[in-house]
């Protein structure tokens, strides 16, 4: 997690350093990003999908972030008998999860999916569908942000900055 943290730092300084330098710099990085987010979701999603465990967990409550869009914290037992109660690894949220209620979901039980290695990371069986779309979606917008950015290092598209 730490290393996770200097990496992030290391990002973070590098983006605003090519923000002032050459900004499409800054295209190719957020590409580079998604790109790498995207693929290991995408592994993360085939492994769970094999040898995920399937339980039975119960939505706790709803966290919202700063932009209002809700994350359902929940709780179930391992097979080792452990309790845990977070939020799934990745849920995907949109903006109609921010006018959505969801009270009527408190305390409903939902099968999810957790890994055998760590029981915190965890999906929503029900969400699977959603989540693989979330990530193309992700993928494209990757795709989106290089290409934009290559082409105008290699002089194919013209943006004047």
């Amino acid at each position: 997690m730490e290393q996770k943290k200097i990496y992030g730092y290391f990002i973070v300084t590098l983006f605003a350093f090519f923000l002032f330098y050459k900004p499409i710099f800054c295209f190719l990085i957020l590409g580079i990003l998604l790109m790498y987010y995207s693929v290991d979701s995408l592994i993360f999603f085939d492994y769970i999908n094999k040898k995920g465990i399937k339980t039975n967990g119960k939505i706790l409550s709803y966290e919202k972030d700063e932009d209002g869009h809700k994350t359902p914290i929940i709780e179930f037992k391992t097979l080792e008998g452990n309790l845990i109660a977070k939020k799934p690894h990745y849920y995907a949220s949109t903006d109609l999860s921010i006018v959505k209620t969801n009270q009527n979901n408190i305390n409903k039980n939902i099968e999810i999916l957790y890994s055998p290695k760590k029981p915190e990371m965890f999906i929503m069986e029900k969400e699977k569908n959603f989540n693989y779309g979330s990530v193309i979606f992700m993928i494209f917008g990757g795709l989106i942000f290089s290409g934009i950015a290559i082409g105008q290092i290699f002089g194919i598209i013209k943006i004047d900055m």
